[in-house]
């Protein structure tokens, strides 16, 4: 039976959001995080921004070394020859592109203003596929911009020349949160039945259905008899009103009535990583998670009503679906309100020292230290906030690639 898996967009439509953003090391502990979870996938950025470049090459060097495997690390580009070739001659070791292009009329006539037709679209696509393929592109997945608010027929013709091409996925972008799930299972099944090829839910919230219909679309993927890819971002983060959120789709597979034990999620996605990435992810970007978010919020697993209270201490499935503890959830978290010694980008080796002995990390001699510590230094500076443990651990075990990760040069 086909399976359902995860590419997360936190790192690429994530960090659109308006107004916030992240910080490359930030970036990178993310992908750490993703690959724990048992993402499939992260689009990881830009391979044409210049000032990503040394972010992505970093990463790449990661994944070599073993420390970002098994996740794949995957790319966003326009749909053009000319963004093909710069990103592999940016990032010459990528291996996984979405190429991306807008197919609806609306966006054909809106966006590029009379200069390209639909045949100028499909074409265009048709050659950027070709390209990256001949430049050793192992994944290509093919973007259907607002694919929500594209005819059928055009759909699956622009899908079917970029199969022809040798792109290896579709994504269906429901760019505007235009969908419903009755929509979504019926265009997605449809296209994955004329075309022949797994499948990409790429759902938008504007209006509140956005892990609906990832879920719905996913299904009718797979009753199709394709894989499907659900595109998510940690704690729906994403342009506008945001995007699927990952938390949120693992459970509505793993607990909902129409799913749970019907269709098949990766085996590598681990539930128990939940609370964890949703936290960094809360703390990098600087916004609180809402207290009746789905899952990690301070109220999905509290109960006051008599009624409530009762039924949950009685037996907790009268009243709660899943497991906290499967989370990750319910460890004391300790809290420190006497002396707290941080490590900043105004830090002495005395204070680093000590906030390094409590993560009972050790340097080898004086040299190593002052080494490590001018990095934690530019690496606060970097993201314009106290590190967090990881961060630390990261800095210290990875100097170099982590002063890689840390260089931008205009």
């Amino acid at each position: 039976m086909p399976k359902i898996y995860l590419v997360d967009v936190t790192n690429r439509d994530g960090v659109q959001t308006s107004r916030l953003g992240l910080a490359k090391l930030q970036k990178t502990i993310l992908n750490l995080y993703l690959n724990k979870i048992g993402a499939y996938q992260s689009e990881f950025g830009f391979p044409v921004t210049r000032h990503e470049t040394n972010y992505l090459n970093a990463n790449l060097k990661l994944q070599e070394m073993g420390v970002l495997k098994p996740i794949c690390l995957g790319g966003w580009v326009r749909a053009t020859i000319e963004d093909v070739e710069e990103a592999l001659s940016l990032v010459p070791k990528i291996k996984h592109l979405n190429l991306s292009t807008s197919t609806s009329q609306q966006m054909i006539v809106g966006k590029f203003q009379g200069r390209k037709s639909k045949e100028d679209v499909i074409k265009m696509m048709g050659e950027a596929v070709e390209r990256a393929k001949e430049l050793g592109i192992k994944i290509v997945g093919v973007n259907a911009e607002d694919a929500s608010r594209t005819d059928d027929k055009y759909l699956i013709r622009f899908s079917q020349a970029a199969k022809e091409k040798g792109a290896d996925r579709i994504r269906y972008c429901d760019t505007l949160g235009y969908d419903d799930p009755l929509t979504a299972y019926e265009r997605m099944r449809r296209l994955a039945e004329e075309v022949r090829l797994p499948i990409e839910t790429h759902c938008h919230n504007d209006l509140g259905m956005a892990v609906a219909c990832s879920i719905a679309g996913a299904k009718g993927i797979i009753d199709a008899g394709m894989d499907a890819y659900i595109n998510t971002a940690v704690n729906g983060m994403g342009e506008r009103a945001g995007n699927a959120d990952l938390v949120s789709c693992i459970l509505s597979i793993l607990y909902s009535s129409g799913m749970k034990g019907k269709y098949l999620l990766d085996e590598r996605v681990d539930l128990s990583q939940s609370w964890k990435i949703a936290k960094y992810a809360s703390y990098a970007f600087g916004i609180p998670i809402p207290m009746n978010q789905v899952a990690v919020g301070a109220n999905a697993f509290a109960h006051e009503a008599g009624i409530h209270a009762d039924g949950a201490l009685k037996d907790r499935r009268n009243y709660e679906l899943f497991d906290f503890e499967g989370l990750g959830r319910g460890e004391p978290e300790i809290v420190e309100t006497g002396r707290m010694i941080t490590a900043g980008e105004y830090s002495g080796i005395k204070g680093f020292r000590d906030v390094y002995e409590k993560l009972e990390i050790e340097f080898k001699d004086d040299q190593e230290a002052e080494r490590v510590l001018e990095l934690v230094r530019y690496a606060n500076v970097h993201t314009q906030r106290p590190l967090v443990e990881d961060e630390l651990r990261f800095v210290a075990e990875y100097p170099e690639v982590a002063r890689e990760i840390m260089t931008v040069t205009p």
